[in-house]
């Protein structure tokens, strides 16, 4: 059972940004494959279209993720800088904010104040200004992982109708796309649900209804455009 919890902790910290890029992936992707398949373009110019969305979603994906997770991991820096200053300048209240953060957690004010007086004197500050922003090493902002993350599971998503729309017969390039894209979208948000420990129906038709209305509406735009230009 707690072998079952550990696992469902640490997948509430990759998980998210791992569905949302592979969904954002195949669905993108496969919206962009039959909109222009829906337009009449030939196999070719729609098999280009896939292979351009992942790799400009991929990039886009990757530094948009860098930026963000680059401008919170300065912001932590920062402010560690200034948090750390303002505790090393006023050694008394960071005994004190050690003490009560010890109390919070269930030890009594003897042992509090014992563990506080040897974190102080182990220059402790630095690591008392983690706590009191709650940054602990372990979950600090990773640009680099982060946009390689998200790229990579873009690029997963996005690979599928692209290699459906090599093997599937022209005729039927539409159907294969959005049945193979809907299945694999259930099956991603199934998975995602039962990781997270929430109920499996639910996430599933959750992330496969959005993603059958993006595609939707794009082949709907395609049609139109491809009857009147």
């Amino acid at each position: 059972m707690r072998g079952t919890e550990l696992r469902r902790k640490k997948a509430i910290g990759w998980l998210p940004a791992a569905v949302l890029g592979a969904d954002d992936g195949l669905v993108s992707t496969a919206s962009l494959v039959l909109g222009v398949a829906a337009a009449h373009a030939t196999h070719n110019s729609v098999l280009i279209t896939g292979i351009s969305g992942l790799v400009a979603g991929a990039m886009s994906m990757a530094a948009s993720e860098y930026v963000s997770v680059h401008a919170l991991a300065d912001s932590e820096a920062a402010e560690l800088v200034r948090r750390h200053a303002h505790l090393k300048a006023n050694t008394k209240g960071a005994h004190d904010a050690l003490v009560t953060s010890y109390l919070s957690l269930g030890l009594n004010t003897v042992l509090a104040k014992e563990v506080a007086d040897g974190l102080m004197a182990n220059g402790a500050v630095g690591a008392l200004a983690r706590v009191e922003l709650l940054l602990p090493t372990a979950r600090r902002a990773h640009p680099n992982q982060a946009a390689l993350a998200s790229a990579s599971s873009f690029a997963i998503g996005a690979s599928i109708p692209i290699f459906v729309t090599i093997l599937a017969p022209p005729a039927y390039l539409l159907t294969f796309v959005a049945l193979t894209a809907l299945a694999f979208l259930a099956v991603l948000g199934a998975s995602a649900a039962r990781a997270g420990g929430a109920r499996v129906l639910i996430g599933a038709v959750r992330v496969t209804f959005w993603g059958a209305l993006a595609m939707a509406l794009t082949a709907s735009v395609g049609t139109l455009f491809g009857t009147f230009i």
